[in-house]
């Protein structure tokens, strides 16, 4: 081989150093965008990862009321009674209808308070609201069945 032909194929040596150069600037300008100012500290991994996973918003139960507040007939047929019994949901009797509410008067007070507490047909115990007290549906029953023609005292049925 001629002296030619040596100095003609190009060095293995040069490509690498400049590789090798380019990858060192490299690292040199990532660690340069990454590192932290001067006096701060590093967050601890387990606080991002805590700050990435919190909810958005935090829900706080109220303290439960430790006293019952006793509510009148007229305030449980609006708040419960008449989610059924103002459209007729479920064969429900309309408050108002002397005619659905006719034969359910004639079993008598206390046997409509004892449905009404203790739930019949489609209709659940208490309305569905067990926070009731037997007096407050006592005093429903007779808003609900006073409206429809009857005399009911809930008053009556309370002192027994």
């Amino acid at each position: 081989m001629s002296d030619h032909d040596q100095h003609s194929s190009p060095s293995t040596l040069q490509p690498m150093i400049i590789i090798f150069g380019i990858i060192l600037a490299i690292a040199v300008v990532v660690s340069m965008v990454l590192a932290k100012p001067a006096g701060e500290e590093p967050v601890p991994v387990v606080a991002n990862v805590e700050a990435n996973i919190k909810p958005v918003a935090a829900v706080e139960v109220a303290a439960p009321v430790t006293e019952h507040v006793a509510k009148s007939g007229a305030e449980v047929v609006k708040g419960v009674c008449a989610m059924c019994h103002a459209a007729g949901l479920m064969n429900a009797p309309k408050i108002g209808d002397n005619a659905q509410w006719a034969p359910r008067i004639a079993q008598g007070y206390e046997t409509l308070v004892s449905h009404a507490v203790n739930g019949i047909r489609t209709m659940p115990a208490k309305g569905g609201n067990p926070d009731l007290s037997d007096a407050e549906i006592a005093a429903a029953v007779a808003e609900m069945a006073n409206q429809a023609g009857a005399k009911f005292d809930p008053v009556t049925l309370a002192k027994k």
